[in-house]
């Protein structure tokens, strides 16, 4: 019997972090970000292929791929089932996709996306569903081979797999169980690194490969604006530091990479299982031939883990500081502080572990004054690279809530991301004076003639890393006053 073959793909068009349903983040607007790796797709496939599927996996976005490719694919893959990652911003144009692949092809279509997640009716009338089979709002590597067992093998029931939505006899999108989520990460299999182009996804600086490896999922902070929670659990499920290194071992062995992204939402709530992923690093044969960032929350932290990932290989950290107003985050409920933010700058300082800081202005509740407090934050602080965005109230956040009940938004939540703001701006500022402040903020860090030299200097003997360094800041410079 032929194999059944599946298409998993992001489609052509402008360049999103479209494996990240946290933030989905634009990185053509971004200020120095990069295209992470696939990693949603290369789960699929994973566990695709394991199930005795023929599988092909493309980012056509990021390969700078048109829409005649992804056609052309379609004629000579000739996919049974496919599989598309969406964002909530480019929503609409997705679904149209995916809608001219079903009438042309007429494929079994599969959806994933965060805005999946236990949505509200309301917010599926809003959207042309009329092409589409299975809307994948849960972590994909446990729905996709299921939902492929049902179509193909006729194996297990649609209702039985959580967090997706189906189309029923009468062409009605029904929801399962949502809000439950499974513990053994351990057991799923890496990601199919071999179908995709790891060259595609790298280091900012250095343009090496770098991989991006899931270590946890989960987050049990209560950040108003944040879509992880309500995705992934307020309960944080850990990978076993052993796998995390198995699998950065076979990225040495077999796909030549050694830098990596470390993907969890907060990579040092847990000191004690920093500290026994650490040490197996330093402790292994890749020791000193790797190296690595993760993200970090200023609450809990200590100096020892920020030195001891160091040693480990770290070479950045980042963190997400959000506001230098004491009032934004607790209205926020960020569950930090200030004063908490500006300790983890200078461990960081003092152990020389270079940091980036995130940021983020446009809450409904935001004066001017709060969004200046940030820009002071930023400057006393001085990280190596940071990123300011606009509060986006996605749907299913308290903050969209918020904003419904203040009439702050302008237009649907919908095709906006933190560049294009769906809302009038706060309570106290219009958009155009939130953008204004984010323009501001932004030049007054990255055109700093003490910034500019001391990157100069990092660059001695490190040119190519120069010329990257140009090439974003020519990028922010264009972003910001077109």
């Amino acid at each position: 019997m032929e194999k059944k073959r599946v298409l998993l793909f992001y489609p052509p068009g402008a360049l999103f972090q479209r494996g990240e349903d946290r933030c989905q983040q634009n990185i053509d607007e971004g200020s120095a970000q990069a295209m992470r790796a696939c990693n949603d797709l290369g789960y699929a496939a994973a566990i695709l292929l394991r199930d005795g599927y023929e599988v092909k996996l493309q980012d056509y976005q990021t390969q700078g791929d048109t829409y005649d490719t992804l056609i052309q694919d379609m004629e000579t893959f000739k996919p049974d089932m496919i599989m598309m990652s969406i964002t909530n911003t480019t929503i609409h144009s997705d679904v149209k996709v995916a809608n001219d692949l079903k009438k042309r092809f007429n494929p079994i279509v599969v959806l994933k996306g965060a805005l999946f997640f236990d949505p509200e009716q309301a917010l599926l009338d809003l959207i042309d569903l009329s092409c589409v089979d299975y809307l994948i709002g849960g972590e994909i590597d446990f729905c996709i081979g299921k939902i492929a067992n049902y179509c193909f093998k006729g194996e297990g029931k649609p209702e039985e797999i959580n967090n997706i939505l189906y189309k029923d006899e009468n062409g009605k999108m029904v929801k399962t169980r949502f809000h439950v989520w499974d513990d053994d990460l351990d057991s799923q299999p890496f990601p199919a690194r071999h179908l995709m182009r790891n060259e595609l996804y790298i280091h900012p600086g250095t343009k090496e490969p770098m991989a991006t490896i899931q270590t946890a999922r989960g987050c049990p902070s209560q950040c108003v604006f944040c879509l992880t929670p309500e995705i992934s659990g307020k309960r944080v499920r850990f990978r076993s530091p052993q796998n995390v290194l198995d699998e950065m071992i076979d990225c040495y062995d077999n796909h030549h990479i050694s830098c990596f992204f470390f993907k969890a939402d907060t990579f040092t709530i847990n000191p004690d299982w920093v500290k026994e992923m650490c040490e197996l690093i330093i402790n292994s044969k890749l020791c000193g031939k790797i190296k690595f960032t993760a993200n970090s929350r200023v609450r809990p932290l200590k100096k020892e883990t920020l030195e001891l990932m160091k040693k480990a290989g770290c070479f950045l950290v980042a963190f997400g500081f959000e506001s230098g107003s004491d009032e934004m985050l607790k209205t926020m409920r960020k569950g930090t502080t200030v004063a908490e933010n500006r300790q983890a700058a200078k461990w960081c300082k003092e152990i020389g572990l270079p940091f980036w800081g995130y940021f983020v202005i446009g809450f409904p509740w935001e004066t001017k004054e709060d969004i200046l407090k940030t820009k002071k934050l930023i400057m006393e602080t001085d990280p190596d690279f940071i990123e300011v965005t606009i509060a986006l109230p996605f749907y299913g956040t308290p903050m969209y809530e918020t904003c419904k009940e203040n009439n702050l938004l302008e237009k649907s939540v919908l095709g906006s991301d933190f560049f294009h703001s769906s809302t009038k701006g706060t309570m106290h500022l219009t958009i155009d004076e939130v953008m204004k402040l984010r323009k501001n903020i932004l030049l007054s860090f990255y055109l700093r003639p003490k910034y500019i030299f001391r990157k100069m200097a990092e660059c001695v003997t490190q040119p190519g890393v120069f010329v990257q360094y140009v090439k974003y800041g020519l990028k922010l410079v264009i972003n910001l006053f077109k």
